[in-house]
C-alpha cells in the first residue's frame, strides 16, 4: 500500500474544492472554532482516526462562540483536500441547532449523534469518518468548517434537506452565511 501512496504523492484534490472556498459560503471569519483534542494546524490524535488505522472513528470535541443573531442553522463540514481525488473527500456533514456552542467527543457518531445534531449523507454513509490516508501518501489536512446560516438550507424542490442529499448538492444550496470558522488538523500514515 505504501507503493500506491508514493505513486499518488502528487495527486491531491486541493484547497479550491473545499466548502470554505465556495463563493456561496463566503462570510465573516468570526466563529472561533477550536478543539480540546488538538490545536489548529497540529496532528490529530490516532483516537480520532479510522478504525483500520487503530483509531476509533471518534469525532473530536469542538467548541465555538455563540452564532450571531439571525442564525437559523449551523452547517458543519469536514473535508480532506489532500485526498487523491478530483474533489476533497467528505469526512462528515451535519446541520446543527444554532443554539449549540460545542460538540462532545463522538458527537457525530452515526448511531448516537449528540442532541441538536442532524447528520447528513457524506456520500456513502452518515456520521464522522476518521482520517485514513493512503500509507506513504504524506500528511493529509482535515478541515473542520462551521458556517452560521441566516436562512434554512433547502435542497432541490423540497423545503428541507433530504437525508440522502449528496454533499455537493447540500453545499451548493447553502448560502446567507452570517459567520464562519475553521479548524485544520493533520494526520499522516507512515
Amino acid at each position: 500500500m505504501a507503493v500506491m501512496g508514493k505513486l499518488l504523492k502528487n495527486k491531491r484534490a486541493g484547497d479550491e474544492g473545499l466548502a470554505w472556498n465556495a463563493p456561496n459560503l463566503g462570510g465573516e471569519d468570526t466563529l472561533e472554532l477550536s478543539s480540546p483534542d488538538f490545536v489548529h494546524e497540529a496532528p490529530i490524535p490516532t483516537l480520532h482516526a479510522g478504525k483500520r488505522l487503530g483509531g476509533q472513528d471518534l469525532s473530536p470535541a469542538l467548541t465555538w462562540e455563540p452564532a450571531p443573531t439571525g442564525t437559523v442553522q449551523l452547517l458543519l463540514v469536514i473535508e480532506d483536500p489532500d485526498a487523491p481525488m478530483a474533489l476533497p473527500y467528505n469526512h462528515g456533514i451535519a446541520l446543527l441547532d444554532p443554539s449549540l456552542t460545542s460538540l462532545p467527543q463522538g458527537g457525530l457518531h452515526a448511531d448516537t449523534p449528540a442532541d441538536g445534531v442532524r447528520l447528513l449523507s457524506s456520500g456513502s454513509r452518515r456520521g464522522y469518518l476518521g482520517p485514513a490516508p493512503i500509507k506513504g501518501h504524506g500528511p493529509h489536512r482535515y478541515v473542520f468548517q462551521l458556517f452560521a446560516l441566516g436562512t434554512p438550507l433547502t435542497v432541490g424542490r423540497s423545503d428541507t434537506v433530504p437525508d440522502s442529499a449528496k454533499p455537493r448538492a447540500v453545499l451548493a444550496a447553502a448560502g446567507d452565511v452570517l459567520a464562519r470558522g475553521r479548524l485544520d488538523g493533520f494526520y499522516e500514515r507512515v
